[in-house]
């Protein structure tokens, strides 16, 4: 099994190669016009050279250069900005991390900088032509995924999440990634979509929603994960009315704490925990009362903001137990998205609406390549197969309250 390093040299390999055949392209087409007297181009490719490898900070990666021939015999060749020899002793994973999801891609400037810090200063060579030639072939890449057919697909359980960085668009500076992650029948998580929004309103979410089944998916997931603050509840009722929605524990036990003075926060986290790590719903229902009992006089504010989605935040109680750790929270989004969130923090530079959408599906790409699978994917199957669950266990199994409590 390939550790992180591994994971995050494969996936430098394949974007690398990405951007050398990019600047084959550019080259190519600078001499297009360039014709022999047979009329044949005079700039062609001629194979690659043999793989080698080059030493990044991530350590040794193999590559293949591609090759061009030239012949009117001028002398032209093809020299990558990428592959010279260039020596940078490692440092750390996380100094990688921003060139891997190309956090920093919104400019050719500071595309540069990311490609840099993996292989050092000569790497900023790489012409902006390049790089502007690189950030369109994601987009379209983006724009044809966001085009393919759904037909049969059937998903468990979607998280879902608007995406704000410092990030924005030409268009219009107020949009956002709008993110759905899926667990299919075989337990896989994997993109759904990956769109735009203005501020996460119920006519974006529904729009994304409308053309999901536009192309086939005609079956609701089973269960939505997400914010309480989205206009994708309202739109997910138009849409698919027989999903059932799930709160993200950590989105709202950070809506109750921002409700209370910070001398208060560590004991309501800790009692808020008690609710969702309960192993049933009745105990977790009773630590509720807890909570609302003691909050209720000083802090109704944040009382109000736990009441107002008691049953979202304990649907998952209606779904395998195995499976709670997925499902309690957003963290699949969450995590991918987390070093986006921190990296573009410092950058405000605009971006064409389609290079906005590339970079996050780029993003969304690599990440999907060393996500784990959900825990026992078979209960997905149980859940597909119409069998109901009663704290986690399949209702043939549970015990009545009395047994239970003695239990």
């Amino acid at each position: 099994m390939l550790g992180i390093e591994g994971v995050l040299r494969r996936a430098a390999r394949s974007l690398i190669e990405q951007a050398i055949e990019t600047e084959v392209a550019v080259l190519l087409e600078g001499f297009s016009a360039v014709r022999m007297v047979d009329g044949r181009q005079a700039v062609v490719r001629n194979g690659y050279l043999p793989e080698r490898e080059i030493v990044t900070a991530l350590g040794p990666v193999p590559v293949k250069v591609p090759k061009v021939r030239d012949r009117s015999g001028s002398g032209t060749k093809f020299n990558s900005a990428l592959v010279p020899p260039y020596v940078r002793k490692s440092r750390t994973v996380a100094a990688t991390v921003p060139w891997l999801y190309l956090l920093h891609g919104v400019s050719s400037g500071h595309m540069q900088e990311a490609f840099s810090i993996l292989l050092g200063e000569e790497a900023k060579g790489l012409s902006p032509a390049a790089l502007g030639r690189l950030k369109a072939q994601w987009a379209e890449e983006h724009a044809a995924w966001q085009r393919r057919s759904l037909e049969g697909k059937r998903y468990a359980y979607w998280w879902v999440d608007g995406v704000y960085t410092n990030l924005r668009a030409e268009e219009d500076p107020r949009i956002c990634l709008l993110v759905i992650i899926g667990v299919t029948a075989d337990g896989k998580k994997e993109p759904v979509s990956v769109s735009d929004g203005l501020r996460e309103s119920k006519a974006s979410w529904l729009e994304i929603l409308r053309d999901l089944q536009a192309r086939g998916l005609e079956t609701a997931p089973l269960l939505a994960i997400g914010d309480g603050a989205m206009g994708f509840w309202a739109a997910l009722d138009e849409a698919y009315p027989e999903t059932r929605q799930q709160r993200c524990w950590v989105h709202k036990t950070a809506n109750i704490l921002n409700e209370l003075p910070k001398s208060k926060q560590d004991k309501a986290k800790a009692a808020l925990q008690e609710i969702w790590m309960a192993e049933s719903r009745k105990a977790a229902e009773k630590a509720l009362e807890v909570f609302v009992r003691n909050y209720q006089a000083k802090y109704p504010k944040a009382v109000a903001k736990l009441e107002k989605d008691r049953a979202e935040l304990l649907a998952f109680y209606d779904y395998p137990a195995e499976h709670w750790r997925h499902i309690r929270t957003t963290n699949a989004i969450e995590s991918t998205f987390a070093t986006v969130r921190h990296r573009t923090s410092r950058t405000k530079n605009c971006v064409s609406r389609n290079s906005f959408l590339g970079l996050g599906f780029k993003m969304l790409q690599q990440a999907e390549k060393h996500w784990i699978a959900i825990f026992h994917p078979e209960k997905v199957r149980d859940l597909f197969a119409g069998m109901k669950f009663i704290d986690g266990l399949p209702a043939n199994e549970t015990l009545p309250d009395d047994q239970q409590d003695a239990a």
